[in-house]
């Protein structure tokens, strides 16, 4: 019988405690650490003092999925609640819904209009020149004026890029309705935690062969000492940068308590450009089964900008420096023996939730199935292909997990 291995993972995040899971439950010994001081990574979640609000501390998570045996996992470690996502966008001074919808058509232009006639209407706004960027896209998508009110100002802000440099697949992934359905997302499942995402990924990682160290550094621990190691922070800080730096945007959040209620839902895009936050979150309507509890509110403003080096990467570039230089981490990634890179950051690919799930599940089964023939495999999912399983580009449009 093949000898219990020992593994280090790095990062507390969904990614690493999934697969720390499987790793332990398989028999094998496994060492979990964090830089930070909790769970969950930028999920996590946790009880204001003051107002006893649940505050996503790094911006709003909202659990959805086709996956069954994803959803089928998070509900063993927590209580699902349901939920029901709704965006609303601020644009000179007046409020729409998201996605864009039959309501957001006629109440932009004043309008009544029929599914049908809205759909011939928005047919005859969109220009169909070629598309290649992700400002064609929105051009050819919904025509010059909902595009410049709801996206070019938006997305400068989220990205700081212009949009014309954007590839057009970003654009693709968002829904255009002819009906009054204002569901953000369209999945099967969808919920939220009732004790928050930081103690469903506590529950994970609760096991008798899993040691937990937060407050730790990957560059802290000899990663020799273990016989693999899964690695879920940034690709580029593995290698010390020594290619140069991946691009990310980092985000900056200002919290504030307020009287409650202060703008009648969760989350609220700021889409004009002249604004420096792309949105503000109220927290208590993650949580609508206890939100009429509350006469205090926890608002948080949002702020996109470039990643310095002492900031936390949010969302991967991947403009084409960015693609040319990962190809190279690639490579390097593949020649380094004994190391599994993995989740958002590991792979430089935006993931939804459940896709992170699912993707740590399967390479948990793999490293299972490769120590239970007595190897040390590795193991890395292509960060150039990591938007495939999606059909789009991973990154969102408007930011909303």
């Amino acid at each position: 019988m093949p000898q219990p291995k020992s593994v280090l993972v790095t990062g507390a995040g969904f990614s690493g405690a999934v697969v720390a899971r499987a790793l332990a439950e398989a028999g094998h010994l496994v060492t979990v650490i964090d830089a930070r001081d909790h769970v969950a990574g930028n999920c996590h979640t946790a009880r204001d003092p003051e107002t006893g609000v649940m505050v996503h501390h790094y911006g709003p998570h909202i659990f959805h999925t086709d996956d069954a045996q994803v959803w089928d996992y998070v509900s063993a470690h927590a209580q699902m609640m349901p939920y029901r996502h709704q965006v609303k966008a601020r644009v000179g001074g007046r409020v729409y819904s998201l996605p864009i919808n039959l309501h957001t058509i006629n109440q932009f232009y004043g309008i009544s209009l029929s599914p049908a006639e809205a759909r011939a209407f928005i047919t005859a706004q969109s220009r169909g020149a070629p598309v290649q960027s992700f400002e064609d896209q929105g051009l050819r998508f919904i025509g010059p004026a909902l595009y410049d009110a709801f996206f070019r100002g938006y997305t400068r802000k989220q990205w700081g890029v212009d949009p014309t440099r954007l590839p057009a697949s970003i654009l693709k992934r968002l829904p255009l309705r002819f009906t009054y359905d204002d569901n953000y997302f369209a999945h099967s499942f969808q919920g939220i935690p009732r004790d928050g995402y930081t103690a469903l990924v506590a529950s994970i990682l609760k096991h008798p062969r899993i040691e937990l160290q937060l407050k730790t550094r990957a560059e802290d621990i000899d990663a020799s000492a273990y016989d693999h190691h899964v690695y879920t922070g940034p690709l580029d800080r593995y290698f010390g940068h020594r290619l140069g730096r991946l691009s990310y945007r980092s985000l900056r959040f200002e919290h504030e308590r307020v009287a409650a209620p202060h703008q009648g839902t969760a989350v609220m895009n700021y889409c004009d450009a002249d604004i420096p936050f792309t949105r503000i979150t109220e927290h208590m309507y993650f949580a609508p089964w206890e939100a009429a509890e509350f006469t205090q509110s926890v608002i948080t403003r949002e702020y996109s900008h470039s990643t310095g080096a002492d900031d936390i990467p949010y969302y991967p570039v991947r403009l084409l420096d960015d693609k040319s230089l990962l190809a190279r981490y690639d490579a390097l990634a593949r020649a380094t023996p004994g190391v599994t890179f993995l989740g958002r950051l590991g792979s430089y690919a935006y993931l939804d939730m459940d896709l992170a799930i699912r993707r740590a599940l399967d390479v948990g089964q793999h490293l299972t199935q490769a120590f239970a023939r007595d190897r040390s495999p590795q193991v890395f999912v292509h960060p150039l292909c990591a938007s495939e399983s999606a059909a789009a580009d991973p990154r969102p449009v408007i930011a909303a997990e």
